[in-house]
Formats: structure tokens, sequence, C-alpha cells
């Protein structure tokens, strides 16, 4: 497997070959030179006693950068690189001296939107509202009297002692004080009712606006101070306290253990026998047993193809991506980068 890739990747030529050959009478002599060490790396690469089974790889992780969508100076940074974290720890806070602002402004007008919302629906005040039936009460008694004026004089006319203009005038100032105390009863009506409809839906529209401006800025406030969405490692951090960061920039890169994976090439030959599912083993450097991963990803294409026409030959120098996760109790073994050998069971000769 590990002379494998020498029709892609050429060893490199030592530099003090490279130097020799430019010297005048010497380069036939030093090309065979490099010529015989290719061959011989070649050679000994294809003795490899790697089982058929077993493939190189390396760990890799998928981060998940942490940014606040509004932009300020960062004021706390709450983590360092190489940490582990648990879910809702605190990561960085942001200044926030002009969010608390806003969401205090807020507060107050949305205190001011209800407080007019309740003022319309009570009506007038209880002073106001004592005034009209004091009123009322004063034209029931002028309204009585007047009924009184007017009975009396229905009686002196069928007597003939009064004219029958003094007549008309007590039934005018009669009626007049009935009607004066409809209008102060009505108006009393009125004024314990409140406002008019409408005045009270606009009222009532404007407290529901300033009851979503606070909202808009509790939600912009909390935007300043993230936490860590999941457990996780602090792979990096990527701003120092009171530095400036965008809106957007990611200040902190997390590394779940549920992101690790395991990527290794397979060449085409074996790569049919390959199913999503698959079980394998990794093995590295330092690691007291092997973990088992599982196939979630095999590449519907080849990676790397020789520049020449296929032929039963060149299929073999084809590779295939393959992508394993291991379970989430092992994966905090494996770093990004890291080498691995990654054994399928099931390949087994």
């Amino acid at each position: 497997m590990r002379g494998f890739f020498l029709d892609f990747y050429p060893l490199p030529l030592p530099r003090y070959t490279w130097l020799h050959l430019q010297q005048k009478g010497k380069t036939m002599k030093h090309l065979a030179t490099v010529l015989t060490l290719l061959i011989t790396t070649a050679l000994l690469s294809a003795c490899s006693d790697t089982p058929a089974n077993t493939f190189q790889g390396y760990g890799e992780g998928e981060y998940v950068y942490i940014s606040s969508p509004i932009g300020g100076a960062l004021k706390e940074l709450h983590v360092t690189r190489g940490q582990n974290v648990q879910q809702d720890a605190p990561l960085f806070t942001l200044d926030q001296d002009f969010e608390k602002a806003a969401v205090k402004k807020a507060r107050h007008e949305l205190q001011a939107a209800q407080n007019n919302l309740a003022n319309l629906e009570k009506g007038k005040r209880p002073s106001e509202i004592a005034t009209i039936l004091a009123r009322l009460k004063q034209a029931k008694a002028s309204s009585a009297l007047a009924q009184i004026e007017y009975t009396r004089r229905v009686k002196l006319i069928s007597e003939h002692t009064i004219s029958q203009e003094e007549l008309d005038r007590a039934k005018s100032d009669y009626d007049q004080k009935s009607q004066q105390v409809h209008e102060i009863a009505s108006e009393l009506a009125t004024a314990r009712l409140g406002a008019r409809s409408d005045e009270i839906r606009a009222a009532a529209a404007q407290a529901l606006q300033a009851e979503a401006a606070l909202e808009q800025a509790l939600w912009n406030l909390n935007q300043k101070k993230q936490s860590a969405p999941q457990d996780g490692l602090v792979f990096d951090t990527l701003y120092r306290a009171g530095e400036w960061v965008p809106a957007g920039k990611p200040i902190v890169s997390l590394l779940p253990p549920s992101n690790m994976e395991v990527i290794f090439f397979v060449p085409e030959p074996l790569v049919g026998s390959l199913s999503i599912g698959q079980k394998t083993v990794v093995t590295f450097d330092g690691a007291s047993s092997p973990i088992p991963a599982e196939i979630y990803y095999i590449s519907p294409s080849a990676e790397y193809t020789p520049p020449v026409i296929f032929s039963s030959e060149s299929r073999a120098k084809l590779v295939f991506r393959i992508k394993a996760k291991p379970k989430i109790k092992d994966a905090h073994l494996l770093h990004p980068g890291q080498p691995v050998d990654v054994t399928i069971p099931a390949l087994s000769p």
C-alpha cells in the first residue's frame, strides 16, 4: 500500500543531487544514480508488510465557529485554547453599553404605551365623573321644579287666571330642563365608557409595537454574550480582549466530539465491497487499544486519477475517499491531522 501513491507523488530529489547534476561532464552519471535511488525506494515500498485490508488515513474535525451577529469590542474571553467546555458554558462577551441603553429606552416606551392604553380604557377620572354627577343632580332638581310650575299653570289656565302665553313659557322651561337632564346623563355614560373603540385599538397597537421593540432590544443585548451550543474542545480563539470584532466574525472555534471523523483512502478494486455502516478498526501511535469506527461516507468519484486512458492496469491506481465516525466516547482520543491506520475486518483475505 505504501507504494500505491508513487505514480501521483514523485519522491523529491535531494538538494545535493540537483547541484551535482549541474556540473559539466557528470550529468549522465548522476542521473543514473537518481534513477537507481527511485527504483530502490519503489521496490522497498512495494515490499511493505501492511495487510491488504488496512489503509492509511488521518483524523479530521468539523469545527463549529461561534460568532456574534452584532459587532463590538471583545470585553471578556472566558475560555482558552485546548480547554474542554460543557454545553451552555460562557465563551465570550462583547461590550454591551449601547444595547443596555436601548433596552432601557424600550422599557420606558412600553410602559408609556401601556399607561396610555389603560387611561383610554378607564375613561374619565373619578373626580371628573363626580362633577358630572353633581351637574346631573342639579339638572334633575331644576327639571322637577319646572314640572311643578308647569302643572300649576295648567290648572290656572282652566280657571282663566293666567294667559296662554304664561302657560307656554312654563311649558318651554320644563322641556328645556328635561332635555338638560338627558344631556348630562348621556355625558356621564360617555365618561364612564372611556375613549372611542378606534382610539383604544390604536393605543393597543402602539403597546404591542413597543413590546416588540423591547424584545428586539433584549435579543440584541443577548447576542453580545455567547455560550457553547454543545460540549466540545476549544480548538482556537481568534481574537483577544479589547480588540474590535466585526459582526459575524468567528471568535471561538469548537470541536465537538460528534464532529470528529477518520478519513482514509481505498483503491478502486476494493471500493465496491464497502458499504455505509460497515465496521472498521482504527489504530494510531500511542493508543492503548484500537477504537471502532463506522463508515458513513463513500466518495462517488475517484479522488486521484493518473493522466492516462483508463485500462485494467490504470484502474488499480484510482483511490476513493472514505469517511468513518468513531464512537462519541472514543472521539476525544483522536486529533485533527493525526495519522491513523484503518482496518476493515470484512476485507480479510
